[in-house]
């Protein structure tokens, strides 16, 4: 019985089994027609909306290709019109080349037949020549060349005066013309050029800030101040004018290196024989830099590189050095450049002339140590150190010592002469100018027939009247000249001096 009842139970749990299964596969055959459906909706309008896109993209397509057509429709137009304008000009071009080769065939007929009646005058002419040649040949009885030497040799006899009167008017007007350029370039030089002045001193003035450093720098039984002195070179001079000493010494240099340790002595207040060497050895270090220094400032001013160390370090003792007031190294460097100046306006060799100019007066920097006159100094030191020959006359020859060989010494001598007078440059002592106008008038008084001398102008001309029965004009001339003479021997003057000789005749009656 149990046995039954379970195998019933067996077929009815089966049973309920396969109802529910049955039930399963519908619903999921409801739910698969559903999203079907769905897939479906969805193909539909995804095809729409591609038809859709389709359709624009072909309209624009389309709208693009026709804007693309008349784009390119309109420029073929502008390029067709471009061309026929284009060939509407070609046209006319063509159709003026044509009218104008017409006129130059026109042209050419003209000109060729102007060319044989021309052709034919000549030849007409030439004919006509000769026969009035061969009838002049005929009536004159002489050939072509003898008729013209004939007219050759009356038109130079015509001819002749009026050259004689031309090359005189033109010598004199060359010499005016002369006179006036050369008036001109001394002149332009002198414009061009300005020199500075010193005084002309031997001696230096140190002010000192009270007397009592006067005792101190004699020392004790004068051992001060007589060290001071062995040492330097030069006289100290402590005498009763307040607060001041004097260094005197014709050696310029000495008396710079004497003045500096001077100063530098009384700045510092320790006065004694050790220390007094010491500072004369640091000032004349000094001295030989600020010489250095000017050296090549002069060479540098002057424009004359390349010369020798040893020739820069003398320029520059020029420096120190005066000469009636006129800076030594102010007057080279202006002679310098007053020299190429008038060189270059003389078309003569500048730079000869301006290193002859600058070392001029070399020998003035060493002659208080070596015999001899500045000039013959001067060009043995240029010679030794291998300046030109030709720099080495302007030297030598600028006091007419030698023979000056060449335009640039004659140059450097007048350019040496324009710097020493020009107004200005040089200054002399009331003492000194007195007692040289007082010789140039007792020089000329000296000569036999002179009735009166005057010094005018400075001393720079004597003028000298003579008894009128005693020097008759030619011996006038000969007096100004011995006078001159005189002068330049005996005297020593910057510049030079004019001397004029007046001879009056006068000749007085009374009407009664």
């Amino acid at each position: 019985m149990e046995g039954l009842w379970f195998v019933i139970g067996a077929i009815a749990l089966l049973a309920g089994l396969g109802a529910g299964a049955a039930i399963g596969v519908a619903w999921q055959r409801q739910v698969f027609k559903r999203q079907l459906g769905d897939l479906e909706a969805l193909k539909r309008r995804l095809l729409e909306e591609a038809e859709q896109q389709a359709r624009s993209i072909v309209l624009a397509a389309k709208d693009e290709a026709l804007a693309l057509r008349q784009s390119v429709e309109k420029e073929l137009d502008e390029r067709r019109e471009q061309l026929r304008r284009e060939e509407e000009r070609l046209q006319r071009r063509r159709e003026q080349l044509d009218n104008r080769q017409e006129q130059l065939d026109r042209r050419e007929q003209a000109l060729n037949k102007r060319q044989s009646q021309m052709d034919k005058r000549t030849h007409d002419l030439e004919k006509m020549e000769e026969e009035k040649r061969l009838e002049l040949q005929r009536v004159a009885e002489m050939t072509v060349e003898e008729a013209r030497q004939v007219l050759l040799e009356q038109v130079a006899e015509e001819t002749r005066d009026l050259q004689a009167r031309m090359i005189r008017e033109e010598e004199q007007r060359a010499r005016e013309e002369a006179e006036a350029r050369a008036r001109k370039v001394i002149v332009t030089a002198l414009q061009r050029i300005a020199g500075e002045q010193v005084g002309e001193l031997t001696t230096t003035t140190i002010e000192i800030p009270s007397d009592e450093l006067k005792g101190r720098i004699i020392g004790r039984n004068g051992r001060n101040i007589r060290v001071f002195e062995q040492k330097a070179g030069v006289d100290v001079i402590v005498d009763d004018t307040p607060e001041t000493i004097t260094i005197s010494s014709f050696d310029p240099i000495r008396r710079e290196v004497a003045a500096r340790a001077m100063h530098k002595l009384v700045a510092d207040g320790r006065i004694h024989p050790t220390r007094i060497e010491k500072l004369l050895e640091k000032s004349q270090q000094e001295v030989e830099e600020v010489i250095k220094e000017q050296g090549e400032r002069a060479i540098y001013e002057a424009e004359c590189p390349g010369l020798h160390p040893e020739i820069v370090k003398l320029l520059g003792r020029l420096y120190f050095r005066t000469s009636y007031g006129q800076n030594q190294l102010a007057h080279a460097i202006e002679v310098a450049k007053i020299a190429s100046v008038l060189a270059a306006e003389l078309n003569a060799n500048v730079e000869v002339a301006r290193m002859g100019g600058l070392l001029h007066d070399l020998g003035k920097a060493v002659d208080f140590e070596i015999e001899g006159t500045h000039a013959t100094i001067g060009a043995d030191i240029a010679r030794k150190y291998g300046v030109p020959e030709a720099v080495v006359n302007c030297i030598e020859g600028h006091h007419h010592e030698v023979e000056q060989q060449s335009l640039e010494a004659i140059i450097v001598e007048v350019a040496d002469a324009i710097s020493g007078a020009r107004p200005g440059a040089r200054r002399e002592s009331l003492e000194y100018y007195i007692k040289r106008v007082r010789t140039l008038e007792e020089i000329a008084k000296t000569f036999k027939g002179v009735e009166e001398a005057y010094a005018i102008q400075a001393g720079r001309e004597v003028r000298i009247i003579v008894k009128p029965e005693d020097v008759d004009d030619l011996a006038a001339i000969r007096l100004s000249r011995d006078i001159a003479r005189n002068i330049e021997d005996t005297m020593e003057y910057p510049g030079q001096i004019k001397v004029t000789v007046i001879r009056e005749t006068r000749a007085v009656e009374y009407a009664k």
